[in-house]
């Protein structure tokens, strides 16, 4: 398989992952939310509290599969996708055994495209006056027959195969091989399907096992950020130059702020780091199987504070001990290589990848002509999941626009949410294929860059914005 081959693979897999953290994303508020009742007031919970304990079932059998159902007909047809997709989301929840979180995932989806190609069909068939009339019905008519075809042949497909998922974990548990799952998240992670594994995987079955066991160490495999924070201290130790001096601030982040993308750029500057990681995690998810850890919903973001609030009555010890030993392993692993590096100094290194992202950042605008403030009224910064890296990106550019005093919008968003009105978009250059893949504006302008903090790299945006 050639290089163009892997890359297309890599933006399909980013597609996938990117769609299905585009329905759990938005409703990281819900699963909190959940995770918290269920921390307090379940039978062996801080606070058991037999009346607030009856918000725990319904909300995780009904609630969270129907948000998710919605969010993902909203991202394929707005809202009357959202409806339909809750609607078609309702049939397979109901009678079902097991949680249906997956089934949300593809009914809400489904459900949407079914009632947008019905719009479009229905598109100037209508006499006026019927507008309103003929879309209720055809919403209700659609939605009430995939509701039924959702309980009568779809829900008992997907019982099967969640169960089946449910033992295959359950067997992987019995047998202390969960830890073996690192070396293909910790890769995985500087490829940006981080968001893939942990909300379309970790998500869904971690879930179901708290429903069965009160916590899951499912959602640790890829949520705990402690051997990421690991690298960083290394490089604050043993680092060199540019990347010695900026990893206490990205430490910072990646460990409260629980913002894993700013640790990206760390191991891509190094890759044999990602050994670091790998066994890091490997020593976490052994500590948490041992010895009974877990939490009870998705620490998302993965800042050591959510973490803590997910973790149930009992299991405080054992998680807070795999969390600092999965970052003492990495610290070890990252520090021993970098100390025996003898490559060329950071500094160099940066300032090739510095040069390199700047000559991206001139093709790109050359090719696409000239652009002045006047052409660019409206500016997003896009990533993966858009809650975390683009966040603080988009915040450091509007920063730098307000200083320049120019008249342009900065937001942020995800990749499969960009809106049509984007005059130009900045997203890291491993994400910049997958965006022109999705966006259909032709006169929206692109630009890849390697940082989302690197601050001069907006500087050399403002600088051409400025001309």
């Amino acid at each position: 398989m050639d290089v163009s081959q892997t890359k297309n693979w890599q933006i399909k897999i980013q597609k996938f992952g990117g769609f299905l953290s585009s329905m759990v994303m938005p409703n990281i508020g819900a699963f909190i939310a959940w995770g918290i009742i269920t921390a307090l007031f379940i039978p062996t919970g801080w606070i058991p509290n037999e009346f607030l304990n009856r918000l725990v079932g319904p909300t995780l059998t009904y609630l969270l599969p129907i948000l998710i159902g919605y969010t993902g007909g909203y991202n394929i047809h707005g809202k009357r996708g959202g409806v339909a997709g809750a609607i078609a989301t309702m049939g397979v929840v109901i009678g079902a055994d097991v949680t249906m979180l997956i089934g949300g995932m593809i009914m809400g989806p489904l459900a949407g495209w079914i009632i947008k190609k019905a719009d479009k069909w229905l598109e100037g068939k209508c006499k006026p006056g019927f507008e309103m009339l003929i879309d209720n019905f055809s919403l209700g008519i659609i939605g009430g027959i995939l509701m039924i075809l959702g309980l009568w042949a779809i829900e008992p497909v997907f019982n099967v195969i969640l169960t089946s998922l449910s033992l295959g974990v359950n067997w992987v548990l019995a047998r202390g091989l969960i830890p073996l799952a690192s070396i293909f998240v910790a890769p995985a992670q500087v490829l940006f399907l981080n968001n893939a594994i942990n909300h379309g995987i970790m998500a869904p079955l971690g879930v179901q096992q708290v429903a069965e066991y009160g916590k899951s160490i499912l959602f640790l495999v890829e949520g705990n950020s402690g051997p990421l924070v690991g690298v960083m201290l290394a490089y604050c130790i043993f680092g060199k130059g540019i990347a010695k001096k900026t990893a206490p601030a990205a430490s910072v982040i990646v460990m409260f702020g629980g913002i894993a993308e700013v640790y990206f750029p760390y191991v891509l500057m190094k890759p044999i780091l990602v050994l670091a990681p790998i066994f890091g995690s490997m020593t976490s998810l052994f500590i948490f199987q041992t010895f009974g850890g877990g939490t009870v919903a998705v620490p998302s973001p993965g800042s050591i504070f959510a973490f803590l609030m997910m973790t149930p009555k009992g299991s405080f010890i054992v998680n807070i001990a795999g969390y600092f030993g999965g970052l003492l392993v990495s610290f070890l692993i990252a520090g021993f290589l970098l100390k025996i590096d003898k490559s060329e100094p950071d500094d160099e290194v940066l300032a090739e990848e510095t040069t390199a992202a700047d000559l991206s950042v001139n093709n790109t605008l050359n090719e696409m002509g000239d652009i002045t403030s006047n052409t660019v009224k409206r500016i997003l910064v896009a990533c993966d999941a858009g809650m975390g890296s683009s966040a603080m990106g988009a915040s450091l550019l509007k920063s730098k626009i307000k200083k320049a005093m120019l008249d342009i919008s900065v937001t942020n968003a995800s990749l499969n949410n960009i809106p049509d009105d984007v005059d130009l978009i900045i997203t890291h250059k491993d994400l910049l294929e997958r965006a022109k893949s999705i966006v259909k504006n032709p006169n929206t302008q692109f630009i890849g860059i390697s940082n989302f903090l690197e601050a001069k790299e907006y500087d050399k945006i403002i600088e051409t914005l400025k001309k």
